[in-house]
This record gives structure tokens, sequence and C-alpha cells, in this order.
């Protein structure tokens, strides 16, 4: 049995509300008591936490590994570690691999690739249609049973309204989550930026902001009509959390998720044909990625993820509009996620709860907060360390991070995993 006590931290927990100084007991792999000056077992570690924040390890809800088909791009070791540096303690997989995780003995080979390597916990999502095609559903009951926690198609959507109200359905008689991209495919199919003067200015093929509002008022009414549990992965526009709004206040099972690149980012950092910064959906104007940020202040977005994408150098050292979409960003979720408190004032727990409880509360998975029971999974960081981000020192085998060079604040100190130190 191992118990270790985190003394002297800035205790958050999300769950709640609590901001304040304190202890942390942990025993074998949960959190058994929290406190303040409390005693100190005789079979304790004592860990002093030097009054830096202490707070449910982050659980990302859209992860791409490149295991099986692309180890070159991201394995489970280097993603975990990648992850394990950046305080996230779970990460959730997107299925779109090769060959797509649609089969039980594809799912289990993922689980089970990822428990002997993986320094951080892995839920695997699996895809909605055969082969992420879009024309016919996978088999959910058998890949619920295998562990998949959610559905999902990756970045594809499922054009066809037929067969997505068919999964639809068979999601809800089966109580299993839907991760749907909202983006039509024949209007984003052949844009790579937001329709706008900035865009045409630079005379790059471009996607209006309505089709994501397209595709997302077609799901909402298709969950509607089955019933079914529905997420928006990575919406990006104001108009999206107007129609998510509206679907709330009817009383409807829909969550939503932006990726932090939309948090921080704007059209604007695409200029000089950046690759880098070239992601799925396209970076959004101003007003938008203003509209996402109150859209976390009163609750509308449930969780923030890292949408971490990784790219080898020759697909994103290409012309912009053939370059390949996404960035890597366990590292970066973290120190870029926390802007919205330096700078934005959003509070420390209300962050956590859409960096960790949501998103763990989506996954099925007991983790998020500081409750007594809770897993002990749990980040150490020192809230106001400045440092400059540098894609060379990721530990992601692949570099291709938006955030090259940005300043941020916050540096992970310590990273526990089911109350094992996997990094610090």
């Amino acid at each position: 049995m191992t118990t270790i006590l985190f003394s002297n931290a800035r205790l958050i927990d999300p769950a709640t509300g609590t901001d304040a100084p304190g202890d942390l007991l942990v025993r074998d792999d949960h959190i058994v008591d929290r406190g303040q000056g409390q005693g100190i077992p005789e079979d304790a570690t004592v860990i002093d936490c030097g009054g830096h924040v202490l707070a449910p390890g982050l659980v990302d809800f859209n992860t791409t590994i490149g295991e099986p088909g692309a180890r070159h791009r991201e394995s489970f070791k280097s993603g975990g570690q990648a992850a394990a540096k950046g305080g996230v303690t779970t990460i959730v997989t997107q299925p779109d691999t090769d060959p797509p995780i649609d089969d039980p003995a594809v799912l289990e080979f993922v689980t089970r690739r990822a428990q002997e390597v993986c320094a951080v916990r892995v839920l695997p999502k699996a895809t909605l249609t055969k082969g992420g095609e879009g024309r016919e559903m996978t088999e959910y009951r058998f890949l619920l049973d295998a562990g998949a926690v959610a559905f999902s198609d990756g970045e594809r959507a499922v054009a066809d309204p037929v067969v997505f109200r068919r999964c639809l359905e068979y999601a809800r008689s089966v109580d299993a989550l839907v991760c749907h991209f909202p983006q039509e495919p024949h209007f984003s199919a052949l844009g790579c930026a937001t329709e706008g003067l900035f865009a045409t200015l630079r005379g790059l093929p471009t996607v209006p902001v309505e089709a994501e509002a397209i595709m997302l008022t077609r799901d909402i009414r298709i969950a509607a009509l089955t019933g079914a549990r529905y997420h928006a992965s990575c919406i990006s526009t104001a108009e999206s959390l107007a129609i998510l709004r509206r679907a709330r206040d009817s009383g409807l099972d829909v969550t939503c998720s932006i990726a932090v690149p939309h948090l921080a980012m704007n059209e604007l950092d695409i200029a000089d044909f950046r690759t880098f910064s070239k992601v799925s959906p396209p970076l959004r104007h101003e007003d938008d990625r203003e509209a996402m940020e109150d859209g976390l202040r009163d609750g509308l977005i449930d969780a923030i993820v890292s949408a971490h994408r990784p790219w080898d150098e020759e697909s994103k050292r290409l012309p912009f509009a053939q370059a390949s979409a996404g960035g890597v960003g366990l590292e970066t979720m973290l120190p870029v996620s926390l802007g919205l408190h330096h700078r934005a004032g959003l509070s420390l727990p209300a962050l956590f709860e859409r960096l960790s409880l949501a998103p763990a509360r989506l996954a099925g998975l007991n983790a998020g907060s500081l409750a007594k029971g809770a897993l002990a999974d749990l980040v150490l960081f020192d809230l106001n360390a400045p440092w400059k981000i540098d894609r060379k020192a990721l530990l992601s085998k692949s570099k291709n991070s938006p955030f090259h060079e940005r300043l941020v604040q916050g540096k992970t100190l310590g990273t526990w995993v089911g109350g094992k130190r996997v990094f610090g």
C-alpha cells in the first residue's frame, strides 16, 4: 500500500468550486482525504507542493495517436510521455487510425498496446460507421463490451442523414455517446481558411462558417428525433453557440467541446501562410473567438480539448492549401488554456471543470475532482511561471505545434496517474 500526502498546496476542485490552501492524502490509486494542516500518517511519503497549484489531471477528450498505422507520427509511448509532461492524465483517443477502430479486435489491440507502454490512461473511441466512411454502422454493443467509451468518425462527418439517424437510434438503444464533427462535408471539402476578406486577399480557398451551422442544426434535429446522447466535437463559431443554447433550452441532452487553438488563435495567425496554424475546422474571425470565451464563462461549452493531431514535416511543409490540417497539443494544452485565467479572468475551478471534470464525466471516468474516492490523477503546476513554447523541445514525435514561440504562463511540475508519479 502506497500513501502520499501532498502538503502546502493550493487545491483546485472543480466539483465543489474550491480554490484554497490545503493538503491532500492519497492511498494507492485513490484520494482518501482533504484538509489543512492534517496529521501525517506514519507510512506516508510527504510531497511539499511549495504553495503551487494541485488540481485534477487533465482529461483530453480528443487525442489522435498514430497506432495502428502511423507510429512514425505518434506512438502510445511518445504520446503518453507528452501527455504526462503536459499534466494530461487521461487521453480519449480518436478512432480514425489505419486500420480504423471499427472492430473489437482492433480495439482490443489498441487497449492492450496502450496498457503496455503508455504513461497515462487511455480510453478509446470507436468509429461511428465502418471504416469511418459514413455508409454503414459499426456494431456498437460489441465495441462497448470491448471498451469503447464513445463513437465518432473523427474529423469526417456522416453526410447521409438517413445513415446518421440510424446511428443515433442504435446508440440510443445501447446508451452510447455519439461524438460528431459538425462540418458539412460538401461545403468544407475544398476550403482551408474561413471565408472572408482576410483569406480572399491571400487567394486561399475558403469555407463559410455556415458549414458548421448547417451540420450542427441537422445533427441536433436528428438527436431530438432519436433521443440519443449527442456531443458536438470542436465547435468554433458564435452561431454554433446560439444553436446549442436553443437545444439546451428545449431540454435536449447535447454537449460540446472546443479545441484550444480556437480559444487562443484567430484567422490572422495564418498570416504568411503558416501551415502549422492550419487546423480543422479552420481558425475563425476574432468575433467568433471572443464568443467562445463567453461560451466558456456561461457554461455553454462543456469541455476544452487539445485536438492533438500529429503530422510529420512532409505533411506540413507544403503550400497552405495542400498541407495537412491539425497540430500537436498535449504538452501545450494546460499553459495555453491558463491564458483564459490570466487574461480573461476565468476562475481556476471553472477552467478545470472544462479541462478535467466535464470530459471525465463524458468518458464515464471517476476522475476530474479532488473528492474522496476519486482516482488520484493529479497535476502540480506553477501558475505564474513564464516560458516560451519551443516545438523542438516537445516530447511528441511530431513537432507541428501551432503555438511555436508563443509566450505562456504556467508550467507543469509533476503529474500523477493513480497515485504513481509519471512526470516531474
